[in-house]
């Protein structure tokens, strides 16, 4: 397994398991902190910027497209309000979602998930984070073979256990990963606990966690002492990253790749 930057992975042991000597770089959305979240600007200049994978939110429109869109409405980023699934693609792609973030993004269209394909590099991964629900695995298995990518370039990521056992029952040498947030109770406990995380993995057959930074150490080392991957999101501090780090996390989900990437050493 190789870095994108040419850095080969290093295997080492660590509190009884396998980790990478430098996590993957994953660009949230693209490089979001600079360009128009989830287009085709933002996922070029997060390999521009050095990450070793991006990260995309997508959706189901009316006439069965997968289209990158994190919002089930596009009301956050362009001037109308449509519902991604009540839209066609054409309609979709009349809107202008770059505006929002600087006159130099106008005109930016809403990408279609074969596009955002078409951007990832060779050696390069794809998190592809699934915001709706199995009625999308038939059209995304659909566009994952009609790409160029390799099968260790595709994630698969989803707050949904029914998405991902779905996809895993259908592609299982693919990799995908229960998404989870934690916070704590008024009662000061970790929801959701261990054993839920453990037991969603298992019976979803997701190859590992990818968590909300809040996640409780110990449960992030439990995860990887089980023999799971550990992946979370979003890091946008050198000395998080580097804590996470420490711990054995696989990939760290950035705004900021080039910032992220600059306090590992890498250029």
């Amino acid at each position: 397994m190789v870095l994108g930057r040419g850095i080969f992975l290093i295997l080492t042991l660590f509190a009884g398991h396998v980790v990478l000597s430098k996590p993957l770089i994953v660009a949230h959305r693209g490089a979001s902190y600079d360009a128009p979240e989830n287009t085709l600007p933002a996922f070029e200049l997060a390999w521009k910027q050095g990450a070793d994978a991006i990260e995309a939110d997508f959706l189901l429109t009316k006439d069965g497209q997968v289209v990158c869109i994190h919002d089930r409405s596009t009301k956050r980023f362009s001037d109308q309000n449509l519902v991604v699934a009540n839209s066609t693609l054409k309609q979709l792609k009349t809107l202008d979602v770059g505006s929002w973030k600087s006159e130099k993004y106008a005109g930016t269209h809403i990408p279609t998930i074969s596009e955002v394909f078409a951007t990832v590099p060779k050696g390069k991964k794809i998190f592809v984070e699934v915001k709706c629900g199995v009625e999308i695995i038939q059209p995304l298995i659909r566009e994952i073979k009609l790409s160029s990518l390799d099968s260790d370039q595709v994630n698969l990521i989803c707050f949904k256990a029914d998405v991902i056992k779905s996809f895993k029952e259908k592609l299982p040498h693919y990799k995908a990963y229960w998404l989870s947030g934690f916070k704590k109770d008024k009662q000061g406990t970790w929801k959701p606990s261990i054993d839920k995380v453990f037991s969603t993995i298992k019976n979803c057959n997701a190859d590992g966690l990818d968590s909300q930074v809040t996640i409780p150490a110990e449960f992030s080392v439990g995860i990887l002492d089980a023999g799971y991957e550990w992946h979370a999101w979003t890091i946008n501090d050198v000395a998080t990253a580097r804590e996470l780090e420490k711990r054995g996390i696989f990939s760290i989900t950035t705004d900021r790749p080039k910032l992220i990437g600059l306090g590992f050493g890498l250029d």
